[in-house]
């Protein structure tokens, strides 16, 4: 993961395997779900980079320590979540932010 500045490095994971979707079935974001965040854009001092489950992983077995923040809601947590991830759901997002370290990735998902 290179090109890190001071401040937060946002890595949205693409591919979860936790959702166990098939090639065939689409899955789309429904914005209708969380209105409020369906519109907004990421501060112009921030760039998120892609990351696949895989290349997630093989990072981690090579050495990487990333946060992982689910953003889903409390409820959604609780049902399941990838294991040694915080939860900070997307309505109390703001809040985390301070909190969050500046000297690692984070991975957002």
């Amino acid at each position: 993961m290179s090109g890190r500045t001071s401040n937060i490095a946002v890595i949205a994971l693409t591919g979860i395997s936790l959702f166990l979707v098939s090639a065939r079935d689409q899955v789309q974001a429904d914005p209708s779900k969380y209105p409020e965040f369906a519109q907004q854009t990421l501060p112009a001092n921030i760039t998120p980079e892609l990351i696949k489950v895989e290349e997630l992983v093989a990072e981690i077995k090579a050495g990487a320590k990333p946060v992982i923040i689910d953003v889903r809601t409390t409820e959604e947590f609780h049902e399941v979540h990838i294991l040694g991830a915080v939860s900070a759901p997307l309505g109390k997002f703001k809040e985390y932010l301070k909190s969050m370290p500046r000297d690692r990735p984070i991975v957002l998902y």
